[in-house]
């Protein structure tokens, strides 16, 4: 320990000259006037050995003083804290094999089942001219797909050891925000004005599923009492599918959302149910739909299967909103928001518990994935990722 002289002079280095001027008035000097200057001398020792008293500070909390969470672990990943993880999959063939997406051209793979991760370079993905987004990753078997924006294609058929850059036409309508691997060198591609695309060999043609983008149908059924169609961008905020195919949209200012089935040749445009604007819909394990809206509330359609009646749920979100909804099981889902809001329910949704220990967490949670009932993530901001433990 450093001597109460030596800390003395290293503070006295760090103030300004008037300060050291002043602090020169407060050390005891023996006095003319004292009546006994062996006391004055002791007392003059004895302020001069006094431990000094700095500030208090607080240390800052390394990664490994940060509170486990009941059901799930914080993973620390290899990259800059600015990126947003936008999604996640795993190779079917080999579950412990996966893939992580992200802004700021953020590929990350791992081979332990999303225990650690390490950056994956994919030479065609990299142009110094564009910074990628990342948006969507699945697999099928070894067959695999990335898109991204600007508009890019990456194909991959043994399980992401080697991926392939597929040419895209400029006319395609919108940015890409979902792909879907659905068998051998097939997958279906949504992007944000609506267009569905499938492929069957290996992305080199596609084919329209819908014979027009939704700001086309919007002009054409405006007229039909759908509030807020007039005043549509053209592009959806978010968009979800179904395992049977099935797509549920929100429009971009949450005005209204739409739905696809297989087969239809339009988007079906819906009024909204609630008085909120809409931040995001998905589907229920049972089929359902759950709906989000801005400010934190919950909303369960009645029954299953698409339609516009709504029920809200109670949910302690302590005012931030909810970002998106995952069903481990028939009953049990996890919700996900900003401000590490983190919410789970055992009965399909009827009641939520948020867990407490996800509060300390300084980041919005985006996204909540379950790959199967044993192995789930959910992605943030700041390059937060949780792994469900169970």
């Amino acid at each position: 320990m450093a001597t109460s002289s030596t800390a003395t002079a290293s503070l006295h280095l760090l103030l300004p000259a008037s300060r050291r001027r002043q602090r020169h008035l407060l050390i005891p000097r023996a006095s003319a006037h004292s009546d006994s200057p062996a006391v004055d001398r002791r007392r003059f020792i004895a302020a001069a050995a006094a431990p000094l008293v700095l500030p208090r500070w607080t240390p800052v909390a390394r990664a490994d003083d940060a509170p486990a969470l009941s059901e799930w672990e914080r993973v620390y990943l290899p990259i800059d804290p600015g990126v947003v993880l936008l999604d996640i999959a795993f190779v079917p063939d080999d579950p412990s094999h996966g893939f992580l997406l992200g802004t700021r051209q953020t590929i990350l793979e791992t081979k332990d089942g999303g225990n650690t991760w390490f950056p994956r370079s994919i030479p065609s993905a990299e142009d110094e001219d564009f910074n990628y987004r990342f948006n969507s990753v699945s697999f099928k078997g070894k067959e695999g797909w990335i898109i991204g924006k600007p508009a890019i294609l990456l194909h991959t058929s043994d399980a992401g050891e080697s991926w392939e850059r597929i040419p895209l036409s400029a006319q395609l309508p919108g940015n890409m925000v979902y792909i879907k691997a659905t068998g051998e060198q097939s997958a279906e591609m949504v992007t944000d004005e609506g267009a569905i695309y499938v492929t069957s060999n290996r992305g080199y043609n596609w084919k329209a599923a819908v014979q027009e983008t939704v700001s086309a149908t919007l002009n054409r059924t405006v007229s039909s009492g759908i509030s807020g169609a007039s005043y549509y961008t053209g592009t959806f905020n978010t968009v979800n599918r179904s395992p049977d195919g099935r797509y549920v949209a929100v429009s971009s200012r949450g005005n209204f959302y739409l739905t696809w089935e297989p087969g239809q040749p339009f988007w079906q445009p819906h009024n909204r149910a609630v008085a909120r604007r809409i931040q995001n819909m998905g589907w229920r394990a049972d089929g359902g739909l759950w709906l989000l809206v801005r400010g934190g509330g919950l909303f369960l359609s009645k029954g299953t299967g698409i339609t516009e009646d709504f029920e809200e749920v109670q949910v302690q979100s302590r005012g931030f909103g909810i970002l998106d909804v995952g069903y481990r099981s028939q009953d049990e889902a996890w919700a996900a928001g900003g401000s590490g809001v983190l919410l789970k329910t055992t009965n399909g949704g009827k009641s939520w518990v948020r867990d407490k220990a996800a509060d300390n967490i300084a980041a919005n949670l985006y996204s909540v994935k379950f790959l199967d009932n044993t192995k789930g993530f959910v992605l943030g901001n700041d390059g937060v990722l949780l792994r469900y433990l169970g």
